[in-house]
């Protein structure tokens, strides 16, 4: 799992509530299990009509947001099914961090496990950070998780909370298989004590 410590990047605002998993990765695309290649079905309803061209008025379609690294979205991001499908297809399209007032419990557990950085703000400052987000290509926010903060591009500062082995696990690039490596040493000197155990 790649690293998260600084983020610079335009922000994509999406403003609906609700988004669910099949909204975010519709049920067609569940067929593999292979993490890669399911950002082409991100938000595939809304991004492409029924002819498979591009919905020019869909957010991720516009030129200034094709490579946004940042979502800024409405409430209750990532709620319905608990398929973990829908971090796959964020982080496989190039999404890193979803800003929102509140997530379903299991999408939220989902994203750190994959990388993603989900951060929950206040609806005051979710609006401060639209505002920013509508700008475009003439704005980016920086997501600093060492710090805890999400600088705009006036200098504005939006502090954020999140747990503090979350945040080590994703300031070192570590998900469950990195976690238990660590831990390689003290695993192999009991299974050896063990093994000469049994043997004696």
């Amino acid at each position: 799992m790649d690293k998260f410590t600084v983020l610079e990047s335009v922000a994509a605002p999406l403003r609906i509530i609700n988004v669910d998993t099949d909204m975010i990765i519709p049920k067609q695309y569940l067929k593999t299990i292979k993490r890669t290649g399911l950002g082409k079905g991100l938000f595939s309803e809304m991004r492409y009509r029924e002819d498979g061209s591009e919905n020019p008025d869909f957010v991720l379609n516009q030129p200034a947001y094709r490579n946004a690294q940042i979502l800024v979205a409405g409430d209750n991001f990532g709620c319905g099914s608990s398929r973990e499908h829908a971090p796959w297809a964020l982080l496989d399209f190039g999404i890193r961090c979803v800003i929102s007032t509140s997530f379903a419990d299991i999408f939220y557990n989902n994203c750190f496990q994959n990388g993603i950085l989900p951060i929950v703000v206040s609806p005051e400052d979710l609006e401060k950070l639209f505002d920013d987000a509508e700008r475009g290509a003439n704005a980016t926010l920086t997501v600093d998780l060492a710090n805890q903060e999400i600088r705009g591009p006036d200098g504005g500062t939006v502090k954020f909370d999140i747990d503090p082995f979350r945040k080590h696990c994703l300031l070192n690039g570590l998900d469950g298989i990195g976690l238990t490596m660590e831990k390689a040493g003290t695993i192999d000197t009991f299974e050896q004590k063990l093994s000469q155990r049994a043997w004696a």
